[in-house]
């Protein structure tokens, strides 16, 4: 084996360590959101929401219902980040820069996917607290001082 050669064995395993770490991170983080979510369904069900706030019912419904997509959605890409980290050893066998530019590709397309998920998600969970915010300041009881 030349030097060449062994440069390229060696970068391309610092790629593939390199995805697998994008991989593990990924599958945190998104797995911290399944906490995140679950914490937000209890407090969706909690008795912050009384049953006297306008649209309550159409309203918890339609975040309830967001919630289980997002989980649905979670777990696939779970699955997809899962089934790409295994294939990740198979960038070794790549004679040729399309084989290695298709792991590429997928590592790209999948990085995209998590973003876009994470990003929705906030702006789930954003919308989630600033109406228990708006529900909670209105039910405030409002106290006098010097009582």
């Amino acid at each position: 084996m030349n030097d060449e050669n062994i440069r390229s064995k060696s970068a391309q395993a610092k790629k593939v360590e390199e995805f697998y770490h994008d991989c593990q991170h990924w599958k945190s983080k998104l797995w911290f959101i399944e906490d995140e979510a679950i914490f937000l369904e209890h407090l969706l069900n909690s008795y912050v929401f009384e049953p006297k706030t306008p649209n309550l019912f159409e309203r918890l419904q339609d975040y309830l219902e967001r919630l289980k997509k997002a989980e649905t959605t979670k777990t696939a890409v779970i699955r997809r980040i899962t089934v790409h980290e295994k294939t990740l050893s198979g960038m070794f066998d790549c004679k040729d820069m399309a084989c290695n530019l298709s792991f590429y590709q997928k590592h790209n397309a999948i990085q995209a996917e998590v973003v876009g998920f994470v990003e929705d998600f906030g702006s789930l969970k954003a919308e989630i607290f600033n109406y228990a915010r708006w529900i909670l300041k209105k039910s405030k009881p409002h106290y006098r001082h010097g009582s």
